[in-house]
């Protein structure tokens, strides 16, 4: 017998079992794609509970367990601190994670850019942006300000004789939006503006207990006060009025405050979430954002739909970043 007709078995042998184990190695990433979702999901507002995080990533998870489209738990869990900062850290200990979702707007680019966290959204997985949520200054019904202008004349005198509160972290959000604002209307001692923050979303009950002047928000994060009539909305940061319930509010621009404001807000993975997760979500929330359940929500809320998928999301936020670095580095909250 030859020695080639000898090790002939031998190497069939040899040959089918390279196959098998590539096949076998091949497996395990195949069915983690075919069968994604396989367990429950991870949502975090960082946030309190009632804030604009925690209603936007709640109404996510709602549109999409109503709509079919996700069929997993999807347990919201609510991550307050440093103005998002405590989550972002979170997330870098949740690197690669599949199952991690968060909610995000502006503060996530400036609690980097005013020193709070050296990370930033480059820690993360950008997915999609889904929303634009205007500002909101309201007073309470028996303040002395009747309209936006009010306050800003009287802080032209004096920059110590309004308190202004928000849920964001000083030089965060709603400090910008509000600064912004001022520095459009004449005001210019911006640093000298008493702002006190209320991160545990106790702004609204803070107002109404006499504790600060006015409170820089969300709209729709103050809508179920503004119903109620014990607070009054004196103006909004959008460039035309909203509609339903908001359709009363007054914007800056019309009330001679030439500037507007908008606090995007999207959803982003752990870094490093593996494609086929990115992928699914990509799709995933292509199709919520279409749905009467989402498009109904906005509305309720007074959020203009603004959805973009993750590469124009990308772009989006490496523009808006730069924006945001010129703003802070002209009322001095730049690090």
């Amino acid at each position: 017998m030859s020695v080639k007709k000898m090790f002939a078995p031998m190497m069939k042998g040899v040959l089918a079992l390279i196959l098998l184990v590539a096949v076998c190695g091949a497996v395990p990433q195949a069915s983690a794609q075919v069968n994604f979702p396989r367990k429950a999901f991870e949502f975090i507002a960082p946030s309190g509970a009632g804030g604009g995080w925690d209603l936007t990533i709640r109404t996510v998870a709602k549109t999409l367990q109503d709509n079919k489209l996700v069929k997993v738990p999807m347990p919201v869990t609510n991550k307050a601190g440093a103005g998002g900062g405590v989550t972002l850290a979170y997330m870098q200990d949740r690197k690669g994670s599949d199952t991690l979702l968060v909610v995000y707007s502006a503060p996530l680019l400036l609690i980097n850019l005013t020193g709070t966290t050296p990370l930033s959204y480059k820690n993360t997985t950008p997915l999609a942006r889904l929303i634009v949520d205007y500002g909101c200054f309201a007073v309470a019904k028996k303040s002395k300000f009747k309209t936006i202008n009010d306050v800003m004349d009287a802080l032209k005198k004096d920059p110590k004789s309004v308190k202004i509160g928000g849920t964001s972290a000083a030089g965060s959000l709603d400090h910008l939006q509000f600064l912004a604002m001022a520095k459009a209307a004449g005001v210019t001692r911006l640093r000298e503006i008493d702002y006190i923050s209320f991160q545990d979303a106790t702004g609204a009950a803070m107002l109404m207990g006499g504790h600060i002047d006015l409170l820089s928000t969300g709209l729709g994060d103050i809508s179920g006060v503004i119903e109620s009539g014990d607070v009054i909305a004196l103006a909004t940061t959008a460039a035309e009025r909203a509609g339903g319930e908001f359709a009363n509010i007054p914007t800056c621009r019309e009330q001679g405050i030439d500037a507007d404001f908008g606090n995007w807000r999207g959803l982003f993975g752990a870094p490093g979430m593996p494609d086929y997760a990115v992928q699914f979500w990509r799709e995933t929330l292509k199709k919520m954002v279409e749905t009467k359940d989402w498009k109904a929500a906005c509305v309720r809320n007074g959020w203009a739909e603004y959805y973009a998928d993750k590469p124009e999301f990308e772009k989006y936020l490496e523009d808006t970043n730069e924006e945001y670095r010129f703003l802070l580095s002209e009322i001095g909250l730049l690090k």
